[in-house]
This record gives structure tokens, sequence and C-alpha cells, in this order.
């Protein structure tokens, strides 16, 4: 079903070849990121059962009979599937009866409790993660960089890419990869973000399985995540954060399964860690590094605008540390990739770290200003060198992503110097 000004986004391929090899493919992820929109591209066929018509009718008659929802030319849509949970095992038995490549999408932007799903649907069900627009998928980076081609250690040629403001860079994060908010007025796109966070509190966490919950502590807790935002803290150093800031008392176990229920909601996106090599004789940690789905949740969380933002800088290199992220996420995915940081016990960090599907890894440091540009490279060399002389297997590439720089290069000592606005996959 092709569509009038579809933008395509690189988990468009990854679509195509999960409907080439299984019977049916669930594509996941927060809402409002154009799961539905994406879905649209690649069927033949849809039902929606969020569609009030009829007092929720298409909903009512999958809940009566699941196969009944299931007839049509295929890819076959099923939107918002996890109303329906038994959904789940009806599409993995018609994939069985047919053996066809490709008969169901799925969406959901919630993950339903296990209850009622008898399958796992391993081997006929792929799952595929899709996350907000990266600024290339957006229009916004100009992509005269290839993430793939420096990771992959090619030369790139000197190359002028544009003064890039500060104010850019905030409003940038204020908005968010929402593709709803693209074409929204400057002043008033900040609106999104905020209403997606009421959502959230107000309907999606009451109705993901009809328990009721404390809202004012899910609030305070995503007001600690958001201040943590881009750290490696742990669920007891939010939970002093929490008592410590804002003054209310909150049990550990509580904070566990908040955290839980918004990981269903794919609200949070964290970053794991990575071990260059287990011969390594560095200690390396395991915590994950926080992020929500966007940065520009956080920011509405912690009530930012881009004047607000560019007065606390601090906040500002975290959120864009985590806008990078976001973006080098989606971009590594796209070619087989995995994102990860580093952490040892040496008190070494590496910001992001690229996994490349041959086993070798490129580390990104991430600078909001080009005056911290050399400190960056010094620092990927000495931890390169540290993992190295240790044992372990050290990084084929070596990246700065700048925010404020205006030119792509590689330096002499070998270390990439590329501005987020140039990069894509």
């Amino acid at each position: 079903m092709k569509q009038k000004n579809y933008k395509p986004r690189y988990v468009d391929r990854k679509v195509e070849e999960c409907l080439g090899a299984m019977g049916a493919l669930c594509i996941e992820g927060p809402k409002w990121v154009g799961k539905t929109w994406t879905a649209m591209e690649h069927c033949h066929s849809s039902i929606f059962l969020g569609d009030p018509t009829g007092n929720f009718q298409n909903r009512n008659l999958a809940r009566i009979d699941p196969s009944l929802v299931l007839s049509g030319d295929s890819p076959r849509l099923i939107d918002e599937w996890q109303e329906v949970p038994p959904l789940w095992d009806a599409v993995r038995f018609a994939v069985d009866q047919t053996g066809m490549k490709g008969r169901f999408i799925l969406t959901g932007s919630a993950t339903p409790q296990r209850k009622g799903i008898l399958h796992s649907g391993a081997g006929r069900i792929a799952t595929l993660r899709m996350r907000p627009m990266s600024l290339y998928e957006a229009g916004i980076s100009s992509g005269t960089v290839s993430l793939k081609e420096i990771c992959e250690g090619k030369p790139i040629s000197p190359q002028i890419t544009g003064d890039v403001k500060l104010g850019d860079l905030a409003e940038l994060i204020i908005r968010g990869g929402w593709p709803g908010n693209q074409d929204t007025p400057a002043e008033s796109a900040g609106l999104v973000p905020k209403a997606y966070i009421e959502a959230i509190l107000n309907e999606d966490i009451q109705r993901i399985d009809e328990k009721r919950r404390d809202i004012q502590k899910i609030r305070l807790l995503l007001r600690s995540l958001a201040r943590n935002e881009s750290t490696t803290a742990t669920s007891r150093s939010l939970r002093r954060d929490i008592v410590a800031i804002d003054g209310e008392q909150v049990d550990i176990n509580t904070v566990t399964s908040y955290m839980e229920i918004l990981n269903r909601l794919f609200l949070l996106d964290n970053q794991r860690p990575f071990a260059p090599s287990v011969r390594s004789s560095i200690r390396v940690k395991q915590a994950e590094k926080h992020h929500f789905a966007d940065p520009s949740l956080a920011a509405a969380i912690l009530g930012l605008n881009p004047e607000k933002l560019i007065g606390d800088l601090e906040t500002f290199g975290f959120l864009f540390e985590a806008l990078c992220e976001r973006d080098l996420r989606i971009y590594a995915e796209s070619f087989g990739g995995e994102l990860y940081h580093y952490q040892d016990y040496r008190n070494q960090e590496i910001d992001a770290v690229i996994e490349m599907p041959d086993g070798s890894w490129a580390a990104v440091e991430i600078k909001l200003g080009a005056n911290q540009i050399d400190s960056a490279a010094e620092n990927l060399l000495k931890i390169k060198g540290n993992i190295e002389s240790a044992g372990g297997k050290g990084p084929s590439s070596l990246i700065v992503l700048c925010g404020l720089s205006a030119a792509a290069y590689q330096r002499p000592d070998g270390v990439y110097v590329v501005p987020l606005t140039a990069i894509k996959a």
C-alpha cells in the first residue's frame, strides 16, 4: 500500500528482509514513531484494533474469534495486536498451516503479559524494534559521511559541512524524532513530547494490564530518569535521587516494578555495556546507560525549552549525547551493527561502541563543542592502547562525533572527526 509523502526509514529494508524469511513480523516500539505508517507501506490489507467504529467492532471480533481478523491479502497488517494477546497464537497457527512467508505484520506499542499466549512464535514470527526518526531520515543530516564506512576504516576526504548553531541543536533535542512533529513550528515543537508523557501517565500505564498504580510515584521516577539521562545510575541510585531531590519515599521494589512497566511501553531504550575481549585483564563494568526512547522526552519531563537548555550546558551535554546515541543505534542496526558503551574499573569510558557483524568495533566519543575534539581524540587513543596492552581486542576505528564542528576529516593520528549533522548509516 504505497502512500503519498511517505519518508523512507532505515527499518524499511529490515521489514522486507523479515517478510522474505519469516511467516510473520511484529514491529514494536514506542507510540508515535511511525510503526503503523511504515507497516502500511509494506502490507496489502489491514485491520486496526484501535478503530472505535461500531464500539470497537474490530477488537470485539478478534476477542470472539481471533481467526476472524486474519483473512485478507498478504502481508496483512494487524495494528495494535496487543489489545487482544491471543492473536499472537492465532497468527503463529495460521503461519504453521500454510508455511508461507510474509503473511502477517503485527504492530504494537506495548508488550503484553505472557498470560494467554501459549507459544513464543520462535521460527515463525520475527520481532523488529522501531525507533524515532534519525536526523538523516528526517532530512536534517546531510549524510555526506557514512558511519558504516568509517567503522570499516575507510578514508574520508576532508570536507566543510557547514556551521551549526547551539540553538539549532537545542531545537532538535526538544523536537525529537517523532515523524508527526517534524513540521511543527519551532515554538510549539515541545508540546508533542509533553503530551506523550501525559498520555503514558494518564492512559497507557493504567491500560497495559488493568492494574492501578501510583501515578505520582511514576512521575517522580520519570523525573529521576530524566535527571540521570545518559548515565549508568542504578535502581538504588534512582531511588536515592527521588528521596534527596523530590523529598518522597519510594521502595526499591516499587522502582524496579515501575521500570519494568516503562520498558514494556518501550519508553526506555538503554545502552548495554561492552566487553572488548574475554582475554583482557581489564575488568569491565556491566551497568546499562539510561536512555529514554527519545531525548525530547527527558527534556519534556524536566520542563526544558531551547532557551532553558542553552542556559544549562551540563544537561545540554547529556541530552546531546542521548541524541547522538539514538541516531548511532538506528544507523548501526541498519547494517547489522550493535550499539554499546564501555566503562571499566580504571574509570575509563567510551561514550558509544559500535560492534560490527564481523566482530570488529569502533569507539565513539561524543562532544558538544569543537574545542573538546583534541581531548576526546587523546582519550580514545589512550583507551585503545590500554585495552590492547592488557590483551584485549582494541577498536578498529576511533571517532569523535561532534555537535558544533563545521568540518568532517581524519586527523593525522587516524581519529575521525564527524559532525552529527553530516552522518548517515
